[in-house]
């Protein structure tokens, strides 16, 4: 069986504050599914927590680049050691986040090892960058844009930390369960990034879809892939609780299937978990169905 290890990475340096003078609740995100029991059902070892820096934008202005650069640029590198020790031990992390810019730090970490993949099971493809504003808007927040950053678009003190930029390539990465008609997929295909939205994966059949994705990741092209999980990637019928709720989203069926196959097979190292926030949900529901799917990937398993 696979050695796992649980992690919390309860950083929220990337995102915009819900409203003023507030911060955004995902922090929270991982004290939640560690409530749900989460350590003990997954059997995991106690990875402890990577204390993110305090949330404060200061005097940032649009305009300015993308805020908490200098903390998040920090805090990626701290990530990225505890991440890579954890990997060169052969054990398979859990992170729990979280805002999506905590997976530069696993994307950093595994550059460090060598080449490997992504495959991104989120809402929206979190390719916002200086060359595509006009669609997407201004640069800012370090969570809609960090599959950019690791492939090297965007500032430098956050695409090339340690020399090691880009840290993914965009051959390398798959995405699933982007809601049909986004405006980014033709830079996405274009820049070779494969893609199943909602549609694609209903058409399919979710196993399917990720097993023909998954071609291409494997020695020795790759040494492997991790996987990002964004809760957002559910419909807000049944996740609500998270700061983009874009209907037309899978269903929790849908979800398992494809993180059973993405989990399940020998080249996946690590998972993160981001985007929920438990603020947005008081009665617990979609955090406990967040905690059941996390589990349910991992039923089963062996290494």
């Amino acid at each position: 069986m696979r050695s796992l290890v649980l992690l919390d990475a309860p950083s929220n340096l990337g995102l915009r504050p819900p409203a003023t003078g507030t911060v955004p609740g995902v922090y929270k995100l991982a004290g939640a599914l560690r409530e749900q029991g989460l350590l003990s059902r997954l059997g995991a070892r106690e990875g402890g927590v990577v204390v993110p820096p305090r949330y404060d934008r200061g005097d940032w202005r649009e305009g300015d680049g993308v805020f908490h650069a200098g903390p998040l640029a920090a805090y990626t590198v701290t990530l990225a050691d505890r991440i890579e020790k954890h990997l060169t031990a052969g054990e398979f992390p859990i992170v729990l986040g979280g805002d999506c810019s905590i997976q530069l730090g696993a994307s950093l970490a595994l550059r460090r090892l060598g080449r490997y993949g992504l495959a991104a099971v989120d809402g929206s493809a979190d390719f916002r960058h200086p060359g595509n504003e006009a669609v997407n808007g201004p640069v800012g927040a370090a969570g809609g844009e960090e599959l950019a950053l690791a492939t090297g678009r965007g500032q430098a003190d956050l695409t090339d930390l340690e020399g090691r930029g880009p840290y993914l390539r965009e051959e390398d990465v798959r995405l699933f369960g982007l809601r049909d008609g986004d405006a980014d997929l033709p830079e996405l295909r274009a820049a070779g990034i494969r893609t199943a939205t909602v549609g694609d994966i209903r058409a399919r059949g979710a196993a399917a879809a990720a097993r023909a994705a998954l071609d291409g990741l494997h020695p020795p092209v790759t040494a492997g892939f991790w996987v990002h999980l964004d809760a957002d990637v559910l419909d807000p019928s049944v996740m609500p609780a998270v700061d983009s709720p874009d209907p037309g989203g899978l269903l929790p069926a849908e979800l398992a299937d494809l993180l059973r196959v993405l989990i399940g097979s020998p080249r996946c190292v690590g998972l993160n978990v981001t985007i929920y926030d438990p603020d947005l949900d008081p009665d617990g529901r979609a955090g406990a169905l967040l905690a059941d799917l996390v589990v349910g990937a991992f039923a089963q398993q062996s290494g």
